[in-house]
């Protein structure tokens, strides 16, 4: 059963699975921050050129299966596939939104 997720996570997870980075990075706000990998992704187009590279590099997917919320931050698990060591795995993903965009998203194991 599929999991509810806000508009901008759900674009944001829809844009990984349909290959869009362009889609992922409108989803965030002009000076959105991604950290993922140890490294720090600001600004749309620092972004979607992230989203790009780890499209080509892992082929992943994630799907998530449990939303849960606290401090003001939606955590989001996903199981996720791709040519990488450990797949596949149950990563986290939590999101601080500003309005209808995310403003923070962090990913960890």
């Amino acid at each position: 059963m599929p999991v509810k997720l806000p508009c901008s996570i759900a674009a944001y997870f829809d844009a990984g699975r349909d290959g869009d980075p362009d889609a992922a990075a409108a989803a965030f706000t002009e000076t959105g921050l991604v950290k993922d990998e140890g490294k720090l992704h600001q600004g749309r187009e620092a972004i979607r050129d992230w989203m790009a590279e780890a499209a080509q590099r892992y082929g992943y997917t994630a799907e998530p299966f449990l939303v849960t919320a606290e401090q003001g931050r939606i955590q989001v698990s996903a199981h996720v596939t791709g040519r990488f060591p450990g797949s596949p795995i149950d990563l986290r993903f939590l999101f601080l939104l500003a309005a209808d965009r995310i403003a923070e998203l962090e990913i960890t194991a």
